[in-house]
């Protein structure tokens, strides 16, 4: 019996090395020693030049799948099958990130893209991307970096998802299972190799330009966005930057920065899609179209959509409905209709304030102020995740991992980069102290990070150079009972956060960077 039993804790032993070898190896810092402290200001504007590109990154849907009982999830044990269309043995699936585990995409609706601008002010060259992506880490955005060839003279890349959830998960957190990761290593290869390619691009078309900037802030954006937890603090204001041929005066590109989840179409779409900045680009670019009649003209160039503060969060819900701009339909159900209503509404506000209120720069200035950061890993679920290599998260230091922040001043216009969803009572104000709140201490984040921006114009790069997940005022952080206002149910968004130090972290890591360019 004492040979079993020490066998039997030799056994274990080794299981409990082997794990905890995996975890270790999962945790590691993938690319050590990197950290990024940079600080460039330009007080002197001087001619600028732009270019701007897009490459797809969309997924080959190649397999297919049959479901069952029409539950749009894939579960072998409900009798879901696939259809092995490479006859290679296996279901090769494109996980659609987003609302919950189990969803392979039937086939594509539109393009996802990387999408590029870069701009140069002869001191300065900065990238700035947008991913139609969940999200996208920062170990995979500094993999990025160090992919770009130097001799593009590139001094400052910012990458950042526009959040859609219907594209494929190049996270990890969104496969078959909770245990499996939806990120293809081959996809995520080809992400970045094609995003490398668009930065490329896009300064071989660097050209002499003019900038318009012009911003929509009359909240007739509201309807369009409903707040999903209290305090109820929406993030209405659209930010606009359009980008001109200093000679010609045609349209480059259009920056279109926005605050609402790109998720219309809800848990039930099972095609790849960007959501509504798919419509809101189309329009910008070509015009606004009802019934195949053009309404609208658009810009031409190449737009590109960046969420702004979605946080809180920031969502087009199924309980609220969304007109077609011309016929008046009122779509609440998550379709393509409802959808498309949505870009095309927000495009029409888009070009209105462009054509109404823009002011244009024939010279321009950039300024910059980056920095790494390490942030508590407290998140329980999150530490196993990146254990198991679910998430590719990585811990620098002792569950801490590393992300960044950043400004970047442009003319008369304030670039925020912001690692994550941020909530709006953190940017805007409205920080409250509910009862039922999990810490006994009064609103920290205050006074809200706008009125430390001196700028004309404001724009808010939310899940920059990462995504950690919401970002949370402390005083709203919640996780059991008695809840937040008293209410009967628990709050959403701490599931999905780093921890209850993050919201403080960030909020005086901006407002260091934002301070460091005056």
């Amino acid at each position: 019996m004492k040979k079993v039993l020490k066998v039997l804790g030799l056994l274990i032993l080794l299981i409990v090395l082997i794990i905890g070898g995996i975890f270790i190896y999962n945790w590691r810092d993938r690319h050590p020693n990197y950290n990024i402290d940079l600080k460039t200001i330009s007080q002197n504007p001087s001619p600028i030049k732009a270019g701007f590109a897009k490459r797809p990154i969309t997924p080959t849907i190649v397999d297919t799948w049959n479901d069952a009982n029409g539950d749009n999830k894939y579960n072998e044990k409900d009798g879901d099958t696939y259809n092995d269309n490479n006859d290679n043995g296996t279901f090769d699936a494109f996980w659609i990130a987003g609302m919950s585990n189990a969803k392979p995409a039937q086939g594509v609706h539109d393009d996802v893209w990387s999408r590029v601008m870069v701009l140069d002010d002869g001191k300065s060259r900065v990238a700035m991307v947008s991913l139609d992506a969940i999200g996208f880490l920062h170990g995979d955005i500094i993999d990025i970096r160090k992919r770009i060839p130097k001799e593009l003279g590139i001094d400052y890349t910012l990458i950042a998802s526009t959040h859609t959830h219907e594209s494929n998960d190049l996270v990890g957190i969104w496969g078959e299972n909770m245990f499996n990761s939806g990120v293809n290593p081959e996809m995520l290869e080809y992400v970045k190799e094609q995003t490398v390619a668009a930065v490329t691009e896009a300064v071989n078309n660097l050209r002499s330009a003019k900038l318009v900037f012009a911003e929509d802030l009359t909240e007739r954006d509201s309807v369009l966005i409903k707040d999903t937890r209290k305090p109820i603090v929406k993030a209405t204001g659209i930010h606009l930057m359009q980008v001109l041929d200093a000679n010609t005066d045609a349209t480059l590109g259009t920056l279109i920065n926005w605050s609402n989840h790109p998720e219309t179409l809800w848990s039930q779409n099972l095609l790849i899609s960007s959501d509504f900045p798919h419509y809101v680009r189309e329009a910008i670019e070509n015009g606004v179209y009802s019934n195949n009649e053009l309404k609208e003209k658009g810009l031409g160039g190449v737009a590109i959509y960046f969420s702004g503060v979605i946080g809180g969060l920031m969502a087009p819900h199924p309980s609220i409905s969304i007109e077609d701009p011309y016929t008046g339909e009122s779509f609440a159900l998550p379709t393509y209709e409802k959808t498309k209503a949505l870009g095309d509404q927000l495009a029409l506000m888009s070009l209105e304030a462009l054509r109404k209120r823009g002011d244009t720069m024939a010279t321009s200035n950039i300024s910059l102020r980056a920095k790494t950061i390490l942030a508590p890993l407290d998140n329980t679920t999150f530490k196993i995740a990146s254990g198991i290599g679910l998430i590719k998260m990585g811990v620098p230091e002792y569950f801490k991992t590393r992300t960044e922040v950043g400004a970047i001043r442009i003319g008369p216009a304030m670039f925020l980069s912001i690692p994550g969803e941020i909530y709006p009572e953190i940017i805007f104000g409205g920080v409250e102290a509910p009862e039922g709140r999990e810490f006994d201490i009064q609103p920290l984040e205050t006074p809200p990070i706008q009125e430390f921006i001196k700028d004309k114009y404001k724009f808010y790069l939310g899940l920059s150079n990462d995504e950690i997940g919401y970002i949370i005022p402390k005083s709203e952080w919640d996780t059991e009972e008695p809840y937040l206002y008293l209410d009967k149910r628990d709050t959403y968004g701490e599931e999905n956060s780093l921890g209850p130090e993050t919201g403080p972290l960030i909020y005086n890591s901006l407002i260091e960077v934002i301070n460091d360019l005056e």
